[in-house]
């Protein structure tokens, strides 16, 4: 074993000096987080408020809702004070606190997608056994199961990244991240590698495979009906599969991100695949279902009106 050093605290290193600029950026960065609580707050307040928008669908756009707002704050206030900081070191209970956060806003994503993938797949694959299917039970169970998952993994994984002697604590991201922590390690991570393999079938892989499963299927099914019946399907998945695709690509760049050396590309461009995987999903999810789902757009009218 090589002498670990006993840090309690890590040191975020992808901060650049950017002089004044620094303001700028910070009053951007709190216009951002102030238009994604104020967005995702409003689709959570008028599904709550409106009883004809108290169906499955809606209920889980609200839980992506509340996932987002949770996921921005997780990132946003320690970001906002970093900005205007020339001291970019975090404790170690923080940062610990930080990672299970955003990683529960991450894996909590994908699940409620995976949630509302069969919502929709039951409406159209089998609409006439929809409301025996799909009932209020059925989608706290699902809605349940898609944070009850992802805790018990995550907190596997977290328990055991504590625990590491760490031979450093300089961490190459502008959050704390798990994997970048465990890269510090001073011993052996074979035991955090399999949990961590584990956790990522069971939470990302595993709701992934069944997205694309169901969608495959409801295509099955729009390619021998009408086009009116198409349209229909198109207005109600789209949106799902919008946000989908979004998740997915901000997800895959902050993997590939803690894959490669940093210094072989471009700073900035290090610093947008940092941080969209925490900012782009809860900015556009609002956008995407408050202008595309006409039952939202009008309740959301009417409400400012």
């Amino acid at each position: 074993m090589e002498n670990s050093t006993v840090s309690f605290y890590f040191n975020l290193t992808m901060f650049v000096n950017i002089g004044h600029y620094c303001y700028t950026a910070f009053l951007f960065c709190l216009l951002l987080y102030s238009f994604i609580l104020s967005a995702n707050l409003v689709i959570i307040l008028v599904i709550f408020r409106e009883r004809t928008l108290h169906k499955p669908m809606y209920i889980f756009i609200a839980c992506l809702s509340v996932n987002s707002l949770c996921g921005s704050t997780g990132f946003f206030p320690r970001f906002l004070m970093d900005l205007l900081s020339d001291d970019h070191t975090i404790s170690h209970v923080a940062c610990f606190i930080q990672i299970y956060i955003i990683y529960s806003y991450g894996s909590y994503e994908l699940t409620i997608l995976g949630s509302m993938a069969y919502d929709r797949y039951v409406a159209v694959c089998h609409p006439l056994h929809y409301h025996r299917k799909i009932t209020s039970k059925a989608v706290l169970k699902l809605a349940a199961l898609a944070w009850i998952f992802p805790t018990i993994s995550l907190s596997s994984c977290l328990y055991l990244s504590a625990w590491l002697p760490l031979c450093g604590n300089e961490i190459q991201k502008l959050f704390c991240a798990n994997w970048n922590i465990v890269k510090l390690a001073c011993v052996n991570t074979v035991v955090n590698n399999v949990v961590g393999m584990l956790a990522t079938i069971t939470t990302i892989f595993l709701p992934l495979f069944f997205v694309l499963y169901t969608y495959v299927r409801i295509v099955a099914v729009c390619w021998k009906s009408s086009a009116e019946f198409r349209g229909k399907v198109l207005q109600s998945c789209m949106p799902h599969v919008v946000s989908f695709v979004i998740y997915s690509i901000t997800a895959f760049c902050d993997i590939a991100l803690s894959r490669i050396d940093l210094e072989e590309i471009n700073p900035f461009v290090a610093v947008i695949m940092s941080v969209e995987f925490v900012v782009i999903p809860p900015l556009l999810n609002p956008l995407v279902y408050g202008l595309k789902l006409p039952e939202i757009r009008k309740h959301i009218l009417m409400m400012f009106s």
